[in-house]
């Protein structure tokens, strides 16, 4: 019995005190799983937050090449506000202090990454509708100073249902379904956002809650 207490203390030690001399080996041990779940993380953000950044200077110069220059620069305006709300929590993550016990320093990133899934939440709610809405308006002005698609597509619409209402040129019943989308999207953005940041983490988020998790046993 004496003997499973002073294991138990020394391993509670261990991760509780950065200073502890009764678990050296295990503070490392656990230091460098700490470094290695958050290293990991970075390089995925970092990498991830690059190709949104080459995809939006993509798709500026090939909407205006393929006539869809009102869609490019809308999507570039999206792109941009994922670059620099990702630019933010950069520098949160590169601001967590490494110097704390490793118990401190995988909780201080798990704030880091509850903060980072409510942003996205809120977010998506607009980013989804947004780039819906940036679609539609793409397409139906097409180029600049062209002829504009969506008075095209109305007129031989108008040819076939001559009954069919408009509302300020657009048809009623397009209207209502736009709407409708715009709603849903807004309505299940956050948990699309959410999906999307699972998918891509999911195993660096699991590998986090799991080192946790055995922290705060034996801290019970």
């Amino acid at each position: 019995y004496y003997m499973e207490k002073s294991i138990e203390s020394i391993w509670k030690e261990g991760f509780l005190k950065k200073d502890a001399l009764v678990a050296p080996k295990l503070n490392n041990l656990y230091n460098q799983k700490s470094k290695h779940i958050i290293d990991k993380f970075q390089r995925m953000y970092q990498i991830n937050r690059i190709a949104i950044a080459a995809f939006a200077l993509i798709v500026l110069p090939v909407s205006f090449i393929s006539k869809l220059p009102y869609l490019g620069v809308l999507m570039f305006i999206a792109f941009a506000i994922i670059i620099a709300v990702s630019g933010r929590f950069m520098k949160k993550l590169k601001a967590i202090n490494t110097g704390d016990t490793s118990y401190q320093y995988l909780n201080s990133f798990n704030e880091f990454i509850k903060d980072l899934l409510s942003v996205n939440e809120k977010l998506s709610r607009f980013l989804y509708p947004y780039i819906f809405i940036a679609i539609i308006l793409g397409f139906w002005f097409g180029d600049i100073g062209g002829n504009i698609p969506g008075k095209e597509f109305v007129s031989k619409l108008i040819v076939d249902y001559p009954d069919m209402q408009l509302v300020l040129g657009l048809p009623l019943i397009g209207i209502f379904g736009a709407t409708f989308i715009i709603f849903i999207l807004a309505l299940f953005g956050g948990i699309i956002g959410t999906w999307d940041i699972n998918l891509v983490y999911s195993g660096v988020i699991k590998k986090l809650e799991e080192l946790i998790g055995d922290m705060e046993e034996l801290r019970n």
